[in-house]
């Protein structure tokens, strides 16, 4: 889940625990089918599977996995993939606001198995644009600051298109338009400044609070969510303050 707030990258750790691997593994190979099937098996010209690969691999799923999926992907197997993408619009608590992006080759399932969940843990569809208009589609690299200043990151990565550089707790945020993303890596490396993900995401234009009651609902309904097989990424605007969150984890 994408919150930008500090308590996300909390959540970003936790999500990595083995009872999540197996999903996130499952996610991850079906991002690499279809860079595949869009733009074919070679890394070397095709940019959006390379970058599913890099993203696979620092994820520690197995090369045989990577390897069986871009042929899968390609066509190479005998086998048809064709996931469609999906996006639905929801209302959490407190004035929470959610975009669910789906990535699925059955979209009844999707959408049945989606409002389910989003009913049953207190959430409420919201018709399509009442949402999506709260986010703008932006590339986000997330990186440790280990010791890293915001002056010092912005040198690095302003003349390659970087928006800003946000404080993300203990991890630094640069934002940029999407396109912009390779060049933002590019100027990284060039640094010599390692960073953790890079993804092009939906962030908020304002974040709205949650205290200890709407914390807990709100993450139950995310949860639910991100248990969906067909559920790549959940966008939110929720913020949680750090006096909320280790109340969350206290519990």
């Amino acid at each position: 889940m994408s919150g930008h707030s500090k308590w996300a990258t909390t959540k970003h750790k936790k999500a990595i625990l083995d009872s999540r691997r197996a999903k996130s593994f499952a996610k991850l190979i079906k991002n690499i089918e279809v860079a595949a099937r869009m733009g074919g098996p070679d890394l070397a010209g095709n940019p959006g599977l390379e970058l599913a690969v890099t993203k696979a691999k620092k994820t520690s799923v197995p090369a045989d996995n990577i390897d069986r999926a871009i042929k899968r992907g390609a066509g190479l197997t005998g086998e048809v993939v064709d996931y469609t993408e999906i996006m639905y619009e929801c209302r959490g608590p407190q004035g929470s606001a959610l975009l669910i992006e789906c990535l699925t080759d059955n979209r009844n399932r999707a959408a049945s198995e989606v409002r389910l969940a989003i009913s049953r843990n207190g959430g409420t569809i919201a018709d399509p644009g009442s949402v999506s208009y709260l986010f703008s589609r932006k590339g986000v690299v997330n990186l440790p600051k280990n010791g890293l200043s915001e002056d010092d990151l912005l040198m690095a990565v302003l003349d390659a298109g970087a928006e800003e550089v946000k404080d993300s707790g203990e991890n630094w945020e640069i934002h940029s338009e999407p396109q912009d993303l390779q060049a933002i890596r590019d100027a990284l490396k060039e640094a010599g400044i390692d960073y953790e993900s890079d993804e092009a995401e939906f962030v908020p234009s304002m974040q709205v609070p949650l205290d200890l009651d709407g914390a807990k609902k709100f993450m139950k309904l995310v949860d639910a969510l991100e248990d969906l097989d067909d559920v790549q990424n959940v966008y939110t605007n929720a913020d949680m303050s750090e006096e909320v969150q280790a109340a969350l984890e206290a519990e």
